[in-house]
């Protein structure tokens, strides 16, 4: 029903900066909770960053607070995660998810995913 296609990933220097894209098509952007995920090897896909349906409420996982930045363009059907002050930790495949409920951290709520986006973050 929904598909999100996300872009905007690369390589880049520890302290860098990368936007990422996540575009959605065959739904009702506007009316979907959307969020960040991201996967390292050996890790669990963990939570980024979700933006409610206005875009008037922001959540960011701690690790990433004050350096990423969620935001939305409804007109464009985006959704976008810049990242600023990159750390190797931060190398991920990173996932765009979105959900017609209401916010959540847990990547069991989320009912449609993009196919990811490498960043990869050198030291």
């Amino acid at each position: 029903q929904v598909q999100l296609v996300e872009s905007g990933g690369g390589l880049v220097q520890a302290g860098g900066s990368l936007r990422l894209s996540c575009a959605a098509s065959g739904g009702t952007f506007s009316s979907y909770t959307m969020a960040w995920f991201r996967q390292a090897p050996g890790k669990e896909r963990e939570f980024v960053s979700a933006i409610s349906w206005s875009g008037g409420s922001t959540y960011y996982a701690d690790s990433v607070k004050g350096r990423f930045t969620i935001s939305r363009d409804n007109a464009k059907n985006t959704v976008y995660l810049q990242m600023n002050s990159l750390k190797p930790e931060d190398t991920a495949v990173y996932y765009c998810a979105a959900d017609r409920n209401q916010y959540s951290r847990s990547r069991w709520a989320y009912d449609y995913w993009g196919q990811g986006t490498q960043v990869t973050v050198s030291s």
